[in-house]
């Protein structure tokens, strides 16, 4: 199957500026393409990991990715459909999030690993060294202001103003497109539905300096919602970051877990390398056994297998089935932190208390000491996956998770996590 076939049925295009060139190009040679992001933070999000996974299904199909990391185009910033401009970083911070960017793109896509793997380059390089008046001069006569104001982005912000800053960012990300058809052999630029205008700012820019038939293409892809119209990514708690430091591999595997049936085949398609028969299998599942939740299951798994690594993945299954089974005794203290991080939290010293005495004046679980006697007794609680049945049991140190947690279950589904202090 032809790579833009296979992208076709996975829906994962939503435009093109010359289909029928891209495809003869493809059928043709390798091909050299590129897709960046900015260091606009020190972390992507799974909404940023969108048009990589399409990199990473090019590099399989025998191409050549290049990745960008735009140390220029994040000292400015892309300008985003909002009303405000974006809040300049300073030249420290943009630099710190392109190295723990860098970092993250080299472990998810093994970049710069040989000659085969995705190439990796920052867009400061060949930009820092342009002066004003050789970007007034020699760059800005290419660009016709009343084109540049047609961009749909630029369009949707002139009622509220938009920065020359701003501006100028569809001009930078131009000198990239040109630069690496240049100096790279790249012939397609990949990015977001909202990038269609910088893309063909590049195209057009391309064209002036080398030619009208100059072959360099480019494609977007879908704005991702969900069935219920809401956007990807985003949850109550904020963004799925691929940072485990800001979301762990726990809370990485439930999010994919929980996706509505609705919505897992598109995700399927999307960010797994699953075969197209593999996933018709998972869609019948879905069908016939909704309940067992293979397909969201499946992708979980895929997921975090790909972002975390095996060990990571094999702790959060861990932890999910210690959850729904409450048997957490197996659990290590790591574990018991990662998947306990939302949980009402308190703090206790590691003095030795009665279990009563302690659930009521130390740590408040229950409102009163007649209260915690009675749960005891009725077996309605449990610490760290044993039930308390003694209401003269002694709370020690030795009762914890590597003297550090302490996890009580009242219920059937209601814990609370102890730190010890």
């Amino acid at each position: 199957m032809n790579i833009i076939d296979e992208l076709e049925w996975r829906d994962a295009i939503n435009q093109q500026t010359d289909e029928t060139g891209l495809k003869k190009l493809i059928d043709q040679k390798e091909v050299g393409l590129y897709c960046g992001v900015d260091p606009t933070g020190d972390s992507m999000h799974i909404g940023h990991l969108i048009p990589f996974m399409i990199l990473k299904r090019f590099q399989l199909a025998g191409h050549r990715p290049v990745i960008v990391i735009g140390g220029a185009t994040g000292s400015i910033g892309d300008p985003s459909g909002k009303s405000e401009e974006r809040v300049l970083q300073t030249s420290e911070q943009v630099q710190n999030n392109v190295d723990k960017l860098t970092r993250q793109m080299e472990k998810l896509f093994d970049a710069g690993k040989n000659e085969k793997s995705i190439r990796m380059v920052n867009n400061l390089d060949w930009t820092k060294e342009i002066s004003l008046l050789d970007f007034l001069r020699n760059i800005g006569k290419s660009f016709n202001v009343n084109t540049m104001l047609s961009k749909d982005i630029v369009a949707s912000r002139l009622e509220t103003g938009i920065s020359f800053t701003e501006f100028t960012y569809q001009i930078l990300q131009s000198i990239d497109f040109l630069h690496l058809y240049q100096h790279e052999d790249v012939q397609l630029q990949i990015g977001g539905a909202d990038q269609w205008g910088n893309i063909t700012a590049g195209l057009e820019y391309i064209r002036k300096q080398e030619g009208s038939d100059a072959e360099a293409y480019g494609l977007t892809i879908p704005l991702m919602l969900k069935a219920d119209g809401t956007k990807f990514g985003k949850t109550a708690g904020g963004a799925i970051w691929l940072d485990a430091e800001k979301t762990t591999p726990y809370e990485f595997y439930q999010f994919w877990l929980n996706q509505d049936d609705r919505d897992v085949v598109k995700y399927l398609k999307y960010f797994t390398f699953l075969t197209k028969e593999e996933i018709e299998a998972l869609a019948e599942k879905i069908a016939t056994e909704p309940h067992k939740r293979e397909a969201q299951k499946t992708l979980a798994s895929e997921m975090t297998l790909f972002v975390h690594g095996e060990q990571a993945l094999k702790d959060a299954e861990k932890i999910t089935a210690a959850l729904f089974s409450g048997d957490v005794k197996s659990l290590t203290a790591n574990q018991i932190e990662e998947g306990f991080k939302n949980m009402p939290t308190f703090e206790s010293s590691k003095e030795e208390r009665n279990i009563v005495e302690w659930l009521v004046d130390v740590v408040g679980i229950e409102p009163s000491r007649r209260q915690a006697r009675e749960d005891i007794k009725n077996g309605a609680l449990s610490m760290n996956g044993e039930k308390i049945t003694d209401i003269e049991t002694i709370v020690t140190p030795e009762n914890s998770f590597d003297e550090r947690f302490i996890l009580i279950r009242k219920g059937k589904k209601k814990y609370f996590l102890i730190k010890l202090v």
